[in-house]
């Protein structure tokens, strides 16, 4: 089981402070329009009009809207594993990987709820910017590097399939909860911690 390689989507990386500011807005205007209009609807002159940019902007970072999707999806996972980070070093070492799921849960669901195009781009499981299963690759494969330290164990093939099963397993029922209802049906939400809980003890402890 390899680690997925990070998604490449821009066609040019911003080398200038000017440049990736307007990466920036290029990206935040496409994560409004995704919640305004869809991604059907999503067109990269929207997006150059929204974020106050030539046209010739977008396409010096982008091919299409797919692949400014699949960048922002990519950022969306950058931001998540800084936000996940941050509680873990203030949480401390002492919980445990419960501490952990908790953290990696609580910030996965306070980003559906709250982080502009993030319910339809997610990681990238939610439109077609690739496979399904890439996305939850990637994600296990970044919480194996984040939390094999603060776990104290080896980022080994085990610990790699440990954490891809529970992210496909978070990631189907977090999925329904808020098919269920807008902010998550929390009762869902619950059965899918215990799951997790009663998964990782078995693996974990």
């Amino acid at each position: 089981m390899k680690p997925v390689p990070p998604a490449t989507s821009l066609r040019r990386a911003p080398v200038q402070r000017r440049s990736a500011e307007r990466l920036t807005r290029i990206l935040d205007a496409c994560a409004d329009l995704l919640d305004e209009v869809g991604y059907d609807a999503l067109s990269t002159r929207a997006v150059a009009q929204r974020a106050s940019v030539p046209i010739g902007s977008v396409y010096r970072f982008f091919g299409n809207k797919r692949q400014m999707a699949d960048a922002l999806a990519q950022r969306n996972l950058d931001r998540y594993t800084v936000r996940v980070t941050e509680r873990l070093r203030q949480a401390g070492a002492d919980g445990g990987w419960r501490t952990a799921m908790d953290v990696v849960l609580d910030e996965y669901l306070e980003m559906k709820r709250t982080a502009p195009g993030f319910s339809l781009v997610d990681f990238g499981n939610q439109i077609p910017v690739g496979s399904r299963a890439e996305p939850n690759h990637r994600v296990a494969d970044r919480l194996t590097e984040l939390l094999s330290g603060y776990l104290d164990r080896e980022p080994d093939e085990e610990l790699r399939r440990v954490f891809l099963v529970a992210v496909e397993t978070a990631d189907t029922l977090v999925h329904l909860a808020f098919r269920v209802a807008p902010e998550g049906d929390q009762r869902i939400i619950d059965e899918a911690r215990e799951m997790l809980r009663a998964y990782l003890a078995r693996v974990l402890d």
